[in-house]
C-alpha cells in the first residue's frame, strides 16, 4: 500500500465507522456484495457511502437517525472512491440508475425497489432526507 492509499484510509475511516456503529455492515469486495445480494431475503437499505460533505453533512446523519424509527431487514454500505470493485458490484444490480454518490437504495429480495441518488440528497435537509427514507421504509416493510 503506497502513502496515498494509508492516508486515505485514515480519512474515512470515521466514515465508514459512523454506519458500523449503528449496524451497518461494510461490504468491501465485489465478492461480498454478490454473495449478499444471492442470499438477502426480506428489505435491505444500502448506503454508497462518499467522502463529500453531502454524505457527512446529510446523508449519514438521516439514515442514522430513520433506522431508529424503522429498521428494515439488512443495513449494508459500500464506500464509493474507496472499494472501487464493491462500489462497482453493487452499482450493477441498479441496471438503469447511473452512478451517484452518496445514494441510498431500498431493496426487496435482492431487488431494487427505491433509488435516493445524491440529486434528492444534496441540499436537502437532514430532516427532509431522514423523511424520505423512513417514508419508504414504511412501505416497503408494510409498517
Amino acid at each position: 500500500m503506497n502513502a496515498y492509499e494509508e492516508y486515505m484510509q485514515a480519512i474515512v475511516k470515521p466514515m465508514r465507522q459512523e454506519l458500523v456503529d449503528v449496524g451497518f455492515k461494510e461490504l468491501t469486495t465485489a465478492d461480498e456484495v454478490n454473495e449478499f445480494m444471492a442470499t438477502a431475503k426480506g428489505v435491505s437499505l444500502v448506503v454508497i457511502n462518499s467522502v463529500c460533505g453531502c454524505a457527512a453533512g446529510s446523508a449519514r446523519p438521516a439514515v442514522r437517525e430513520a433506522i431508529k424509527e424503522i429498521k428494515p431487514d439488512h443495513l449494508v454500505t459500500v464506500f464509493a472512491g474507496q472499494d472501487r470493485e464493491a462500489t462497482a458490484a453493487m452499482r450493477a444490480y441498479f441496471e438503469d440508475i447511473p452512478p451517484s454518490s452518496p445514494s441510498i437504495a431500498i431493496l426487496r429480495d435482492g431487488q431494487l425497489e427505491y433509488f435516493i441518488p445524491r440529486e434528492q440528497i444534496e441540499g436537502f435537509s437532514v430532516e427532509q432526507i431522514r423523511d424520505h427514507i423512513t417514508g419508504v421504509l414504511k412501505q416497503a416493510c408494510g409498517k
